[in-house]
């Protein structure tokens, strides 16, 4: 959310999405029989609340037991008075719950009430969404606080409307942020930022005493404030986690195209390590600068981590990486962080990360870029523009300083190196490549589902059921 893009641009980039319905998968034994438990959300630690909360299972029962104190109760006239009667010149965008409104809730809005800028997200009655994911934010986001989650201001649910008032954040999704042209190029240092502020937010949720799966990880769903400062939102699909000797949670497959853990798409068993997928597809997507499918590129680009992820653990690596930050990293640094997506991104889930050890790779990864930033200040060798490459950095030894070519340069220079027994000497054995293109998903093989639109927009395809 965030006047990064103009009105009309934010509506013909909206967040398009063609509904694919899957079949049920139907539940299958774990390790051993489910437990039966109470419907509660538990909450612990210092920066979480300690109080046990009942979940509400319906919007009557909400509005008989409210979920938090914590949460303002709208009513649907004051939504009105917020947006300006819901003016189009107040939209940020739109996706498949509905519209989202900047708006202001002030002393004329209701008497007392201290003047907060603020985004309301309408469910549009006929969308993707329904009452069941309006309610799951409303559970959640109304007794989860942490820096990294997108603050719930409150909500509205008078006769049939459902409008959820969260906290604004001035630089919007992600998302536009690393895609919209007329955003400023995000650096190397905001990026790995961003992604440690992202990995500290699912950390939270996978540590919490009852375990949360977040289940839609994508560029759109992270948010960031006037700082920079990423935070996660919409948390319609969030799910518990298993429970006891429970290994998974068997449900009907939802989330995004491009994101969704293979696992998770095949057999619908849902676990924390599905999310740790998602996360090391936008890593992926921050280090080479593209979508995570892309109809626009050859056939086989069009699925970044298929293309991608076999290049990531050997010196191909830096003829991808976004020449948009070109000089702004170590070949080391960069190489850290490649294997760190290479892990996430395994096809074997116990061969994945958990969200803790992510943490720690890049806060190390942070705390080195911010001392060679200042090493580089205190030296005087100079500052690094958004918008232009400097050929070298000053100190950078040779076989660390990337020659400045353009993409196609990139993406097409000759290979001059001898291979050895079929496979280039700098790539690793295949049988430490986990990731293997037989193994791509069924949703990706009819490219023809993806529906196409008029306007330059790489389409998104995402779920829906349960």
């Amino acid at each position: 959310m965030g006047a990064c893009l103009s009105l009309e641009e934010d509506l013909q980039r909206a967040e398009i999405k063609a509904v694919h319905q899957f079949p049920e998968v139907p539940a299958k034994a774990n390790s051993a029989p489910p437990r039966a438990a109470p419907n509660v959300l538990q909450i612990n630690s210092a920066e979480r609340t300690n109080n046990v909360v009942v979940i509400s299972k319906n919007v009557k029962d909400l509005r008989r037991n409210p979920v938090s104190g914590n949460l303002d109760i709208f009513s649907y006239e004051e939504m009105k008075l917020a947006t300006k009667h819901f003016r189009p010149d107040q939209v940020l965008g739109e996706g498949g719950f509905g519209i989202v409104y900047k708006g202001v809730i002030d002393g004329n809005v209701r008497p007392g009430y201290k003047t907060t800028r603020v985004a309301i997200k309408e469910l549009d009655p006929e969308g993707l969404q329904g009452d069941r994911e309006w309610l799951a934010e409303v559970n959640y986001l109304g007794q989860l606080r942490h820096p990294n989650l997108v603050k719930l201001i409150g909500y509205c649910c008078d006769d049939h409307h459902r409008l959820l008032v969260y906290e604004y954040m001035q630089s919007g999704s992600l998302e536009k942020q690393l895609f919209s042209r007329v955003c400023n190029t995000l650096t190397w240092s905001r990026r790995m930022k961003i992604a440690l502020d992202a990995a500290k937010g699912l950390a939270f949720l996978h540590t919490a005493a009852r375990q949360i799966i977040y289940r839609d990880f994508k560029t759109s769903n992270i948010l960031l404030d006037a700082d920079f400062n990423a935070k996660l939102s919409d948390f319609g699909l969030a799910k518990d986690g298993p429970m006891g000797d429970q290994t998974h949670v068997s449900t009907r497959v939802m989330g995004t195209y491009g994101y969704a853990a293979p696992e998770y798409v095949m057999t619908g068993h849902l676990t924390a390590r599905s999310d740790i997928y998602g996360f090391g597809v936008v890593l992926l997507e921050m280090l080479i600068g593209r979508r995570a499918m892309d109809k626009s590129r050859p056939s086989r680009e069009h699925n970044l981590v298929e293309w991608a992820r076999p290049l990531l653990n050997h010196k191909k690596l830096l003829r991808i990486l976004d020449p948009r930050m070109e000089g702004q990293y170590s070949t080391r640094t960069a190489m850290k962080v490649a294997s760190l997506a290479y892990q996430c991104l395994s096809q074997n889930p116990k061969g994945r990360p958990d969200m803790s050890q992510v943490v720690e790779i890049l806060e190390a990864v942070q705390t080195k870029g911010e001392n060679q930033e200042e090493a580089m200040l205190q030296s005087g060798s100079g500052s690094i523009t958004l918008f232009e490459v400097p050929k070298q950095v000053e100190g950078t030894p040779k076989n660390e300083a990337h020659s400045v070519k353009s993409r196609s340069e990139r993406y097409n220079t000759p290979n001059t190196n001898k291979h050895m027994n079929g496979r280039h000497k700098s790539e690793p054995p295949k049988e430490f490549d986990l990731y293997s293109p037989s193994h791509t998903l069924d949703l990706m093989k009819d490219e023809n589902q993806l529906q196409e639109s008029e306007v330059r927009i790489h389409p998104v395809k995402q779920f829906q059921g349960e």
